[in-house]
């Protein structure tokens, strides 16, 4: 029996990757049209990367995201604690996907900075409270938080920038 629970649960883990690509996907589709239109005119830092870096670093990110929630869902066996910790995953994943829609879409650069800002926090708790049921998937996220850094530091300066 203990075995069992330890074997690769497959549509589990598809379940997880399609919820995390398909949030990469709908946010592509607002966000691409507008590299080259809107995004393209704005001022732009020195540190600012070539638009097509951003696209494989976000799937890159989806899929490690999509392991990590994976590895928790395995591990949901204490109930409060899986609740606490799929809450905030969502939380954070609702914060993503509506910053794309917010600076892609309506572009609103400050409002967008304001929800990039939560974002950092909610994926710095969701780190924390994964930690507790699985340190390989809170270190599956980091590489998330730093993308996330980044793009703060960088959403930072195009609404210094263009305001």
């Amino acid at each position: 029996m203990g075995e069992s629970k330890k074997r690769f649960k497959v549509w589990p883990f598809v379940i997880s990757l399609l919820i995390t690509l398909s949030i990469g996907t709908v946010t592509g589709f607002v966000t691409t049209p507008q590299i080259s239109n809107w995004y393209a005119n704005l001022n732009k830092p020195s540190f600012n990367l070539p638009d097509w870096i951003f696209g494989p670093v976000w799937t890159v990110l989806y899929i490690l995201i999509a392991i990590a929630a994976y590895l928790i869902w395995e591990k949901r066996n204490n109930r409060a604690l899986f609740f606490h910790a799929r809450t905030i995953y969502f939380i954070q994943l609702l914060l993503n996907f509506s910053w794309s829609i917010v600076f892609f879409g309506l572009h609103q650069i400050l409002q967008a900075l304001i929800i990039i800002g939560l974002l950092f926090i909610s994926i710095m708790i969701n780190i924390v409270v994964f930690k507790r049921m699985s340190k390989a998937a809170a270190w599956l996220l980091a590489p998330y938080l730093l993308w996330v850094a980044f793009a703060s530091l960088l959403n930072f300066n195009i609404f210094i920038l263009n305001r």
